[in-house]
C-alpha cells in the first residue's frame, strides 16, 4: 500500500496474533493476514487450524482461553447429559465454518469441575465465548449447527 508520494506504508495486515496449537497447546505468533493460509505450530509443526474441536483440559485450558488472541468458544458438557451428546456433532460441524476466526473447544465439566466453577456453569450444555480470559458471550441449551454459527458470528460483531 502506498501513500500519495509513492512511499511504501506498512500494511495493517502485518499485525501479529498469538494462537494456541490444538495439538501441544504451545502459543505461536502468526501474522493476522496469514491465519487462513495454513499456519503451522513452531514447536510440533502441526497445522494450527484443522477445522476440529479441541478437547480442553486443565493442562491446556489457559493456553487457549487466556494466552491466545483468538476467541475460544467453549462447549461445557458432561457425558451423562443427553442434550450435550445430541449437540456434539453440531458443534463439531461448526468448527470448520468458524476457524480461523475463533477456536472451538469442549470442556468436560465432570473432569474439570474447577474450571466449570470458575465460569459459573449451572446448566449444560452451555457455551461461552472467551477472549484473553474475558467472557464475551454466553448461551445455554443444545443448538443445531446453523444456530451455533449464527450465535458465534453475532457475538463476534459485539467485540
Amino acid at each position: 500500500m502506498s501513500d500519495s508520494t509513492g512511499d511504501r506504508q506498512p500494511e495493517a495486515s502485518s499485525e501479529m496474533v498469538f494462537v494456541a496449537c490444538p495439538v501441544d497447546a504451545s502459543v505461536n505468533r502468526v501474522p493476522r493476514a496469514k491465519l487462513d493460509r495454513g499456519p503451522k505450530c513452531g514447536t510440533c509443526h502441526a497445522p494450527l487450524f484443522v477445522g476440529k474441536v479441541v478437547d480442553l483440559t486443565g493442562a491446556i485450558f489457559d493456553a487457549h482461553a487466556l494466552r491466545s488472541d483468538l476467541p475460544v468458544v467453549i462447549d461445557f458438557w458432561a457425558e451423562w447429559c443427553g442434550p450435550c451428546r445430541m449437540m456434539t456433532p453440531n458443534f463439531e460441524r461448526a468448527a470448520p465454518r468458524l476457524e480461523p476466526r475463533v477456536r472451538l473447544g469442549k470442556l468436560d465439566t465432570e473432569a474439570e469441575p474447577a474450571i466449570a466453577g470458575r465460569y459459573g456453569i449451572r446448566s449444560i450444555p452451555s457455551m461461552i465465548m472467551i477472549r484473553k480470559g474475558e467472557e464475551i458471550a454466553r448461551t445455554s441449551g443444545a443448538m443445531p449447527t446453523a444456530a451455533i454459527v449464527d450465535w458465534v458470528e453475532q457475538a463476534l460483531k459485539r467485540t
